[in-house]
């Protein structure tokens, strides 16, 4: 376990703009970042990145948070792991807390397939390296396809012996669990026998987006029938296939300099590319592109192009693919290249100079491509001609830029002989058919991006409100309250400078102030959530180390560092009613003028607690009052008016202190 220490060292170094760059392309607004948020499918840039609070927010899906929150949800890594990736990112030492036999009973389950897929990858490398086999046999394989030693080392090529369980021996007598081998798919098991599912084969790890090997690819070199070239890792607990890119590890920073991204089809295409100095390149290992593949290119890039091998029937198999793609709102182009050459055999023979000027010069837009392809094949039949007409109209309709689909919708008119005025007509059923199905299956999106150059005002989307709980009519005055415990709870409530006669005022905090104010009057949050952050509050208040935004923004719920992130957000207008106390405030001063207000705008939102309270409580004794006036309890109803009264009057009391100004009694 980490202790608190190395944590704050870990939370103070990293820096919430260098993380979430790592994975989504920023662009500066304002004094924050906005970007595509990479946890939902995201076509208008809606993930802010706040350096100046270090916290991160979809205005969208309501993800967001701390830096270390961000690694745990995109990564699907536990808080210590994150901690960990944090910590080799930021060169920071760990120093470790013994874990307590439970602890390590309960060590992440995902943590120990990715050190076994660590452990392999390893394996095979030094396999490829070192025995007598590899060298002749894998080794060789790849120098005879030309790869440098630096790109072999890059890529962490390896080997898997042709021995049927080399590699499964090898993994459980250093202590590998048999299961985990089997649900990373390293090891096959059947009727009294494993083997290794890569024998034989030179090895390619897939990485994730951080670099962790997820999973992996092996080639095999002898021929043998019934047996693929390739085989894949299973999908497993870490890996879907759906989800990765074959080289977005090493490409995504090249692809987000270069604002553009190759599309290639095989591993060695990839690696190929990179030899001869053309790095923004990724592979969809050879399947047809995916949602999530298309979600996680289009994070670094809304330009790609997709470079194809003269195969006419794999061009048309592709086709399929592309329209994911335009959907997405992403700029395509296609390059053919020579007959004969593949995006490996070509880029052998090029430097990166050469190879991107062939690109530049003969790269075509992806609707122009797809429609004279379409043509060639169709020649003068009509019913041909009619049926790449209506392929062509689906593939407009769905792009979501209407210039775009009108620039396109005259240059087919062209291309196609048919009159502007019928495309049109037919790509707008097509749209209006495809929206409506849109509407039935997407979830609704009730959180517009904010248009201002920062953060919106404070405002918890739906999604954001506790669900440990049912949820209490108290949510937002409690959530009120939880704004100045998190932004200024170890802050000191303005002295007042003493009338004559009276006692100079000890100075108190604001969490002080409400942990006093909430326990005199005997209420408590409703909020399970609510309640356990204000509860762990108090317990820290006597640590003067104690910073609540960092502690709760750093904290191993999610939940809690997410509402945090929340409640961090700037707000830019105050009340109305605190308006009328403070005067006219400019944006910018607003933070600086709740500061110097605290005096008055703690106590407001206790009483605004309070004053929820009471109001719910004489809408229940009303209930209650309707259930005994129909049983005929006279003395019942008397003593159910009495307390109306009672309460009536305090909420009477409350109601005019919450329309003068409040001033603090302690």
């Amino acid at each position: 376990m980490i202790d608190q220490l190395t944590i704050d060292r870990i939370m103070e170094a990293a820096r919430i703009e260098d993380v979430v760059a790592e994975f989504v392309t920023l662009k500066k607004k304002g004094i924050n970042f906005v970007g595509l948020c990479p946890f939902h499918s995201d076509k208008t840039p809606s993930f802010y990145v706040s350096p100046s609070k270090n916290i991160c927010k979809c205005f969208a899906c309501g993800e967001g948070g701390s830096a270390v929150h961000f690694i745990m949800k995109h990564e699907q890594l536990s808080y210590y792991e994150a901690l960990r990736y944090l910590a080799k990112k930021y060169n920071i030492e760990i120093q470790e807390k013994e874990l307590t036999e439970e602890q390590k009973n309960a060590y992440n389950e995902r943590e120990s397939l990715f050190i076994l897929n660590e452990y392999a990858r390893t394996y095979f490398v030094n396999t490829l390296h070192q025995h007598s086999e590899g060298k002749t046999v894998g080794l060789s394989y790849f120098r005879e396809r030309g790869f440098r030693e630096d790109i072999i080392k890059k890529f962490q090529l390896g080997y898997s012996l042709e021995q049927r369980d080399a590699f499964t021996q090898d993994a459980l007598k250093s202590g590998f669990n048999k299961d985990y081998l089997v649900r990373t798919g390293l090891t096959i098991e059947g009727d009294n026998y494993m083997v290794d599912r890569f024998r034989g084969r030179v090895m390619f790890p897939v990485h994730t987006l951080s670099g962790k090997v997820v999973a992996f690819g092996g080639r095999i070199l002898k021929k043998a029938e019934n047996t693929g070239k390739y085989v894949n890792s299973p999908e497993s607990d870490i890996y879907h296939k759906s989800d990765q890119l074959y080289g977005i590890y090493f490409a995504k920073q090249a692809i987000s300099k270069a604002d553009c991204c190759f599309l290639v089809e095989g591993y060695t295409d990839v690696i190929s590319m990179h030899q001869a100095g053309i790095e923004n390149v990724v592979s969809s290992s050879g399947t047809a592109l995916t949602i999530g593949q298309i979600k996680l290119i289009h994070r670094f890039t809304p330009n790609i192009t997709v470079i194809y091998d003269g195969d006419a029937a794999g061009i048309k198999a592709a086709l399929r693919g592309i329209d994911l793609l335009l959907e997405d709102g992403m700029n395509i182009k296609v390059v053919l290249l020579p007959n004969g050459e593949d995006p490996d055999s070509f880029s052998q023979k090029q430097n990166a100079e050469s190879f991107t000027s062939y690109i530049r010069k003969h790269e075509v837009d992806f609707i122009r491509f797809k429609t004279q392809l379409l043509l060639d094949d169709a020649g003068e039949d009509p019913i041909k001609r009619a049926s790449l007409i209506s392929d062509i109209v689906n593939s407009i309709s769905i792009i979501p830029d209407g210039i775009i689909r009108s620039v396109y919708t005259r240059d087919c008119s062209v291309l196609l002989g048919v009159d502007e005025r019928v495309l049109i007509d037919e790509i707008n059923k097509k749209r209006l058919a495809y929206l409506e199905k849109e509407g039935q299956r997407l979830p609704q999106q009730n959180n517009i991006p904010p248009v201002a150059d920062d953060y919106p005002p404070l405002n918890i989307p739906e999604e954001f409100q506790p669900q440990i709980a049912p949820k209490s009519p108290f949510d937002k005055f409690e959530l009120a309250i939880l704004y100045y415990v998190v932004r200024y709870g170890m802050l000191q409530m303005i002295q007042r400078e003493p009338e004559d006669g009276e006692e100079p005022h000890d100075d108190i905090t604001v969490l002080e102030y409400i942990k006093f104010d909430l326990e005199r009057d005997g209420l408590w949050f409703q909020n399970v959530l609510y309640k356990e952050i204000l509860d762990e509050a108090i317990s820290m208040m006597e640590d003067p180390n104690f910073i609540p935004a960092r502690y709760f923004l750093a904290h191993p719920k999610q939940e809690i560092s997410r509402l945090t992130a929340s409640l961090l957000e700037d707000r830019y207008e105050l009340s109305k009613v605190h308006t009328k106390q403070y005067g006219d405030v400019k944006k910018e001063e607003t933070p600086m003028a709740e500061e110097k207000h605290l005096e008055t705008s703690v106590p407001r939102v206790l009483i605004e607690l309070k004053d929820a309270f009471i109001t719910h409580q004489m809408k229940m004794i009303k209930e209650k009052m309707k259930q005994v006036h129909k049983a005929g309890d006279s003395d019942a109803s008397i003593a159910l008016m009495q307390q109306l009264k009672d309460l009536s009057a305090i909420k009477n009391a409350l109601s005019k202190v919450l329309g003068e100004r409040v001033i603090l009694r302690y």
